[in-house]
This record gives C-alpha cells, sequence and structure tokens, in this order.
C-alpha cells in the first residue's frame, strides 16, 4: 500500500461509476440485468468466458473489464459493510475482518482464463455478510 490511501467513500467514486456503467451496458447491449446479487456474478463469469472463447482482443474490452470487476467489488461491498480503497491508482476492496480483495484484477485473470468473480465474491463474503 501506498503512503496516500483514500477510504470510501472518495476512493470509492470511480468503482462505483465503473460498475453502474458496466450495468447500463449489459442492460442496454447484451439485455443483461445485473442486479448487484452474488448470484449475477454467474452472469458476468460466463460473459467475461464468452468474450474470451470468441478470441476478443483484451483492449477491446478492457473497460468493460475494469467495469466488471467494479462491479464484483460493489457486490461485496454491499453484502459485506467493506469499503474501497485507493492509492496509487489501484483501487480494492477491504473487508470488515481487514482483508483486502483486488476485483478489477480478478476481472483481468477471468479473461485470461485464471480467475471467478462469483468465487472471489464468495471468499470475500464468508464470514462477514451482513446480518
Amino acid at each position: 500500500m501506498t503512503t496516500q490511501q483514500e477510504s470510501r467513500p472518495q476512493a470509492a467514486a470511480k468503482p462505483v461509476r465503473w460498475a453502474a456503467d458496466a450495468v447500463a451496458t449489459m442492460r442496454e447491449g447484451a439485455r443483461l440485468r445485473l442486479d448487484y446479487s452474488a448470484q449475477s456474478l454467474w452472469r458476468v463469469d460466463r460473459m467475461i468466458e464468452e468474450l474470451r472463447r470468441e478470441g476478443t482482443p483484451y483492449t477491446a474490452v478492457e473497460t468493460m473489464l475494469r467495469g466488471f470487476g467494479a462491479y464484483a467489488g460493489e457486490v461485496v461491498v454491499r453484502q459485506t459493510g467493506a469499503e474501497w480503497w485507493a492509492g496509487g491508482g489501484d483501487h480494492w476492496v477491504r473487508t470488515p475482518d481487514g482483508r483486502l480483495w483486488d476485483p478489477i484484477d480478478e476481472a483481468r485473470r477471468c479473461f485470461a482464463g485464471d480467475g471467478s468473480l462469483r468465487l472471489l465474491c464468495r471468499d470475500a463474503t464468508r464470514g462477514t455478510a451482513r446480518h
């Protein structure tokens, strides 16, 4: 971590916007409804897998992957009371138990065939969900 860190709400501004953009794009372009539920991450993982299988160039989907990662981060934030943190141009989620998660990088790993936003959410919310 860097010495200059921002906590929510400052750090949340960009990822919250990226997530909302991804939701709107999926609703309008792919007719896919994302409702910020953990279950919706199954659809996001499948969408990323489909893009990868089609051989879509990374540069063509880089912004969408960032949005999908931010969306997954928002799912974790909303389920656990986690907070977005930022430093050095990176954004990550810190769950109440102090663990740090990088859902934006996880979306990139999904596209590379080695990641899952659904599983990241499952692991991040395990034992930390709000009651």
